[in-house]
């Protein structure tokens, strides 16, 4: 008669079993991967036809000026100076300006995938003056070419810009041109030349334009005072950046969410309002945009990401059930059986991800779990020869799934839950097996279990 295998040889060729899974886990692991890649090459080509994450800044008042510069020049040893005119710019940065924003979000997809893009209203009004800071710089108006004078827009990704836009300083209506942008956007954007303007006296401009962007709207402030004001029906924006809303004016629901950026000031910037750099900040150092995301409120490819992350802890749990019905409950299983529930829970997450991407996360998660169930729950009635045995890794896997579900949705208590879980099940094994005898050859006779 053919000796059983002890219980520690059991438990060592079940854990051997649950080593190789490793590696088709892996293997899921890498498709989440790459089918996160290959969504994020399709929101690139919806963005080509719409226009990116965009970035506005200014307007910024240019005005041209000549200078002189004393040259060292060095001809047979002999240094010799002379004066060159070159030809510079003087930034004027608004006194105050206030900008208010409406999103219109919606959805574009390509082929199985989908982004979430807006078209933007924006239009907003400022006030430019040439202050006590222009003797600083040792200049004079009479030095100032006010011809030639221009109001400079910053946008990152003009492909976003719709008709519409229109610049008037001083109730004129200006023309517009494109190119020649801040600094801040790159250089992209659109300018329009200011008429009319001597600089004895403040100039008003107020200006609008549409925008179509994608994902998220930046804002890089810049003068005395900047009130940026943004309404979307987006139910989930995300603020970042380096300023934020005001919180007591700042309203978040399912109908949609207001967002006020009041008073960022020059103080705050760290800037002057006239500057001959185009980075007036200190030491030429960026200015930090404010930042409002539409994101959307459960990431597929995050979720099944982390849910992959968990698959190990639904192989021990269920090879630790068929190991207790094996050497405590009399039940035999093959090395074999133990390989292929491992490869049906496995292909779980493969079920979730391939269903998510075509239905959504939620039901997905539902419909591949019922499958998985019902497939090993009915594999394991002919592996442990009853339907009460097998109800039981039924009930254990449904329980596992629900508590995976919670973990999904509750990152801050996730480690807590799943710390308890563990410990619970590392009891109930060592509860089952408490007078199990692992060295024991077979299970009558002398060299039974006490």
């Amino acid at each position: 008669m053919r000796r059983e295998r002890t219980p520690g040889v059991k438990l060592i060729l079940a854990g051997l079993v649950a080593a190789v899974l490793i590696v088709p886990l892996l293997m899921v692991y890498a498709l989440v991967y790459d089918r996160q890649e290959e969504s994020q090459r399709a929101q690139e080509q919806i963005t080509r036809g719409w226009g990116g994450a965009q970035t506005i800044t200014g307007p910024v008042l240019v005005i041209p000026f000549t200078d002189e510069v004393l040259e060292a020049e060095t001809v047979d040893g002999v240094t010799t100076q002379r004066r060159r005119q070159v030809q510079r710019e003087l930034f004027v940065s608004p006194q105050q300006q206030d900008i208010a924003t409406t999103l219109d979000p919606d959805r574009k997809g390509y082929a199985i995938y989908e982004s979430v893009v807006y078209s933007g209203a924006l239009e907003g009004t400022a006030r430019y003056a040439l202050t006590s800071e222009l003797e600083r710089l040792d200049l004079g108006r009479a030095d100032l070419r006010f011809d030639e004078a221009e109001l400079r827009f910053g946008i990152s990704d003009t492909r976003g810009l719709s008709d519409g836009a229109s610049v008037s300083a001083d109730g004129n209506v200006l023309e517009l041109s494109p190119g020649n942008g801040p600094l801040a956007t790159g250089g992209s954007g659109f300018s329009a030349a200011v008429t009319g303007w001597t600089g004895e006296q403040p100039l008003d401009v107020r200006w609008s334009y549409g925008l179509r962007g994608t994902r998220s709207l930046s804002l890089v402030p810049r003068g005395g005072e900047t009130q940026w004001r943004i309404t979307s029906p987006w139910p989930h924006p995300s603020f970042s950046g380096g300023y934020l809303p005001e919180p007591s004016q700042t309203e978040t629901g399912e109908g949609g969410f207001t967002a006020v950026y009041p008073g960022i000031t020059n103080l705050a910037l760290g800037q002057s309002l006239l500057s001959v750099n185009d980075q007036p900040a200190a030491e030429g150092e960026a200015t930090q945009p404010a930042t409002i995301g539409l994101i959307e409120p459960v990431d597929l490819y995050s979720q099944v990401d982390r849910a992959v992350k968990y698959g190990f802890l639904f192989i021990g749990f269920t090879f630790a059930a068929l190991l207790m019905f094996d050497i405590v409950g009399g039940a035999r299983v093959a090395s074999a059986e133990y390989l292929l529930n491992g490869a049906g829970l496995i292909l779980f997450f493969v079920m979730l991800l391939a269903f998510a991407e075509v239905i959504g996360f939620g039901l997905a998660y539902l419909l591949a779990a019922a499958a998985i169930i019902g497939l090993l729950t009915a594999y394991s009635a002919a592996v442990l020869g009853t339907w009460k045995r097998a109800g039981f890794i039924g009930a254990m896997l449904a329980g596992l799934y629900a508590v995976l579900y919670v973990l999904l949705n509750e990152e801050t208590y996730s480690l807590v839950i799943g710390s308890l879980l563990l410990f619970a099940a590392l009891a109930g094994v060592m509860y089952a097996t408490r007078n199990v005898d692992w060295s024991a050859v077979g299970r009558n006779g002398d060299e039974a279990a006490a």
